[in-house]
């Protein structure tokens, strides 16, 4: 079995994150790499929350930002 390499891009991780799950279900591997499919997507699903955390994160600011612009205009 290769094992791709997860690059730092959230859609492809979240792809590969789809292959994962898609090799699981399909239950044709062995114990052993099932054991490593899901150890790396269990990272690859931290990784890609942590992304998501950030993102909203930045909207929330961005959006206070505008309110604030509005707020001043409105004056």
């Amino acid at each position: 079995m290769s094992k791709k390499k997860s690059s730092d891009n959230f859609e492809d991780k979240l792809a590969r994150l789809e292959e994962i799950t898609t090799s699981l279900e399909n239950s044709e591997i062995g114990l052993e790499d099932s054991i490593q499919l899901f150890e790396e997507g269990v990272k690859l699903s931290k990784e890609c929350l942590s992304v998501l955390e950030k993102a909203e994160l930045k909207v929330t600011t961005l959006k206070k930002d505008l309110n604030e612009i509005n707020n001043l205009e409105e004056d």
